[in-house]
C-alpha cells in the first residue's frame, strides 16, 4: 500500500490505526518515510507487521533502523525524487522513465541492501538498472510504482472524492493516492467543493471517510522549536 504524508506531516492517522485494530500484517509499504517511533506508520513497525519498506529515508525512527540492520524488515531506499516520479507515473499508466539522479551509484549500479541477515552480512541487495545517454547525459532506468491500496489524508473532501490538502500536508498524498487501486481518503471537513480548488479529482479516490473534530484536531510535531 502507498500512504501519504512526510514525517508526521499529513499522515492519514485514523486510517493507520484502523488498520493496526485490525490486525493487519506481511504490509509491503511505499511511503516516504515510516513514521515516527509510537506514530503514523510507526505504530504498525514496533508490532512488526511491516515485511517491506519503500520509502526515501529512514529519518529518526530508531526501530526501522533496528529492524533493518537485524534483518527483521527489507527495505528499499530510493531518491526522494525519484519516489515521488515513481508514485506519479505509476498513477499515470506511464511503466517506467529515465532520470539522472542515482546514476554513478549503488542506485544504478546495484548492490544497495534491502536486507541483512542476521549476522550482518546482506542477504538481498537491489539489482542493477539500465543506463542510457540522452543529449550526453547518462540515466538510469527507474520503474513506476502501483500498489493495491494507498492511505491519504486530506484537508477538505466532497462525496465524489475530491480532495483539498493543507499547504505542506499536501506533500506526498496526492502521488500516493493516484498509485492506489483503490484509494481511501480520510478528510478533515466533507464538503462541496468548487472545481477550481481541487488539487486531486476524485478519479483517483474510491472511499472517503470524514473524521470527526476531535480526530481532524489530533495533528502532532515530530520537533517542536522553542525560542527563549
Amino acid at each position: 500500500m502507498a500512504v501519504g504524508g512526510f514525517g508526521l506531516c499529513g499522515v492519514p492517522s485514523v486510517l493507520i490505526a484502523a488498520l493496526h485494530e485490525k490486525g493487519s500484517r506481511d504490509l509491503r509499504v511505499v511511503s516516504n518515510n515510516c513514521g515516527v517511533d509510537g506514530r503514523g506508520l510507526g505504530l504498525l513497525l514496533a508490532e512488526g507487521r511491516i515485511a517491506r519498506a519503500t520509502g526515501s529515508y529512514i529519518g529518526e525512527n530508531k526501530e526501522l533502523a533496528r529492524r533493518y540492520l537485524s534483518g527483521e524488515i527489507e527495505v528499499e531506499l530510493v531518491p526522494q525524487g525519484t519516489l515521488a516520479e515513481r508514485l506519479r507515473a505509476g498513477g499515470c499508466g506511464i511503466p517506467a522513465f529515465y532520470t539522472p539522479a542515482g546514476v554513478g551509484t549503488l542506485v544504478a549500479e546495484g548492490g544497495l541492501p534491502w536486507r541483512y541477515a542476521p549476522d550482518g552480512s546482506v542477504a538481498v541487495a537491489s539489482p542493477a538498472k539500465e543506463v542510457r545517454e540522452f543529449g550526453g547525459v547518462p540515466h538510469v532506468l527507474e520503474e513506476s510504482i502501483t500498489t493495491d491500496f494507498a492511505l491519504v489524508r486530506a484537508a477538505k473532501g466532497d462525496r465524489y472524492g475530491n480532495l483539498v490538502f493543507d499547504r505542506s500536508a499536501r506533500n506526498f498524498n496526492p502521488l500516493a493516492a493516484m498509485a492506489g487501486r483503490v484509494t481511501i481518503a480520510e478528510v478533515e471537513e466533507l464538503c462541496e467543493l468548487d472545481p477550481d480548488e481541487v488539487h486531486l479529482p476524485g478519479v483517483f479516490v474510491r472511499r472517503v471517510v470524514a473524521l470527526t473534530p476531535e480526530q481532524a484536531a489530533d495533528k502532532h510535531v515530530e520537533k517542536r522549536t522553542v525560542r527563549a
